[in-house]
């Protein structure tokens, strides 16, 4: 295996998910015949990039927020995002052909236990929440005609109702416990995220060949399973 990064140029970079998304992608990464090197699945490497055994393929490793951002500006033309992900930046720039299936949850509003049995959200005229998501807050009660006023967040929002930051947040939810844990309960689903295959549209325009084969070879993955 050829563990020597190419040079940009030349190279077609494709961005990877930290954490649960990527130990979900990568058996599919690998079905489609991309193969990281050895110090990608060391869990003590600071490494961000990492050759794989086509010499004109890197992989990168970045915070799943990252992936949409280095596809839709061209520093990597394939990737892996959540619909969250896209949904939230609305990338113009970003091409998203394949549902891979993976990475399935839920974006829900939550809130403390004790208000559910005197709250309606459909009675709601303005909601002040604690999310990482403002743009599709915003969009999803702007369509209810709520106006949302958003505290943004990069993590531990179930906190923010508990310490007295807003009443309700807006977050992934999987299997609910870390909900539970912290007495906050759904009540309203705004979507349900799986993880796509993002193209930046510019490469796929100069490369289409090339990318456009490795957009079938995934597709082909998924057709098989």
């Amino acid at each position: 295996m050829n563990a020597t990064i190419p040079a940009a140029n030349d190279d077609l970079v494709l961005a990877l998910p930290k954490g649960r998304i990527l130990n979900e992608a990568l058996p599919l990464i690998r079905a489609a015949g991309i193969e990281p090197e050895p110090d990608f699945s060391d869990p003590a490497s600071r490494r961000l990039q990492f050759a794989t055994n086509h010499p004109n393929i890197s992989i990168i490793r970045v915070r799943s927020f990252d992936v949409a951002t280095f596809v839709a500006f061209g520093a990597a033309q394939l990737g892996v995002a959540g619909n969250d992900v896209l949904m939230e930046f609305d990338y113009p720039e970003i091409y998203a052909p394949l549902d891979l299936g993976i990475g399935h949850c839920r974006l829900s509003v939550a809130e403390p236990a004790e208000m559910v049995k005197t709250d309606d959200p459909a009675r709601w005229s303005h909601v002040r929440v604690a999310t990482k998501y403002p743009n599709i807050t915003q969009r999803h009660f702007a369509a209810r005609g709520v106006q949302a006023e958003c505290i943004k967040l990069n993590g531990a929002m179930e906190l923010a109702p508990g310490l007295g930051l807003c009443r309700r947040i807006v977050d992934l939810v999987s299997s609910g416990q870390t909900l539970k844990a912290n007495g906050l309960v759904e009540v309203e689903l705004i979507a349900k995220i799986t993880s796509r295959l993002v193209v930046n549209r510019a490469a796929l325009k100069t490369r289409p060949t090339e990318i456009g084969g490795w957009i079938d070879r995934f597709r082909d993955v998924l057709d098989a399973a």
